[in-house]
């Protein structure tokens, strides 16, 4: 995978790189000797001495390392002489009975963070509005990813923290890395603040004018459609991942577009925006806007074409 090997590549450059597991090899008998009075396993140094059957894609991440080539370890489990039927095997249970891991819960675990970085300040940001009473997200997103009896849970932790770095960060790895070295990631400015509306204030370290600025545009978003935002249902889609992705591309159109970047905007300047929209409570269904990409596109393009084009 190019994009594995590419993120891999940006990974072993951060200050705390590390890969804790080994890559694991098998070498031929004949090109293993070993001294078992020094126990020490000799190696001969040339091209395709060992076949890898764990961590290609690290291997070949270590390609891009910038520092000096003693100054990244790597654990390494050899097996020798293994038949080709049980290195098949290894390679295969290795690769298939890997675990993906909760989206949500990576985005919590940058609550034990010491450094700034745009992960942390994501998740501190959708934790203050799930729990703020008056939050037009209160209770209603899914903490670690997973729905608990809570009727009002409809959007994931992760979808939120990722749509807010968007706002942030165009490469959120290397501002944390930055942060990290004790230094502070560079502002933006002209289309590339467009891009990233909510950057500056940021840098500047007002997370809690980042949560208000969504708070008021979330707020209208809910005296706007009550019953689409607060209701749960099968059918519905503007409180799920179909509304809120199409909600947040909207959003940063609409804060780019005000000229007021950078500042607390009112809810009532949303609400005159959302108020050219001739969609009703009882279009958000799954029928008008499928769930997906396709819903999702569909429906920012509408609020786009209604809302800003027709001023």
């Amino acid at each position: 995978s190019k994009n594995r090997v590419k993120e891999l590549g940006k990974y072993v450059n951060l200050v705390d790189a590390t890969f804790p597991s080994s890559v694991i090899l098998h070498i031929k008998e004949e090109d293993v000797e070993y001294d078992s009075d020094s126990k020490l396993m000799k190696l001969p140094f040339r091209d395709n001495v060992a076949k890898v059957l764990d961590g290609q894609h690290r291997i070949a991440g270590l390609e891009d390392f910038e520092g000096k080539s003693d100054n990244f370890d790597v654990n390494v489990t050899i097996f020798i002489e293994m038949e080709l039927e049980d290195q098949a095997i290894v390679f295969a249970t290795i690769n298939k009975t890997q675990t993906k891991v909760n989206k949500s819960l990576v985005a919590d675990l940058f609550a034990f963070a010491k450094n700034r970085s745009p992960q942390k300040t994501a998740h501190n940001i959708v934790r203050a509005l799930n729990q703020k009473e008056g939050s037009p997200f209160k209770d209603k997103i899914k903490i670690l990813g997973t729905a608990d009896d809570k009727e009002k849970e409809t959007i994931t932790q992760s979808t939120f923290s990722e749509k807010i770095i968007d706002l942030i960060s165009k490469d959120p790895m290397d501002d944390r890395n930055t942060y990290k070295k004790g230094k502070t990631p560079d502002k933006f400015s002209g289309k590339e603040l467009e891009r990233r509306p909510l950057r500056n204030i940021f840098i500047d370290e007002k997370d809690a004018d980042i949560a208000k600025i969504l708070w008021n545009f979330f707020d209208a978003v809910q005296d706007k459609w009550p019953n689409s935002w607060w209701k749960v249902e099968r059918e519905k889609v503007l409180n799920k991942s179909t509304g809120f992705i199409a909600l947040m591309r909207f959003f940063k159109d609409v804060y780019s577009n005000s000229g007021r970047i950078g500042e607390v905007i009112e809810k009532e300047y949303y609400l005159e925006l959302l108020g050219k929209s001739s969609l009703t409570d009882d279009d958000f269904t799954r029928d008008n806007f499928i769930p997906g990409s396709g819903g999702q596109s569909q429906l920012y393009r509408q609020l786009t074409e209604e809302c800003i084009e027709s001023n």
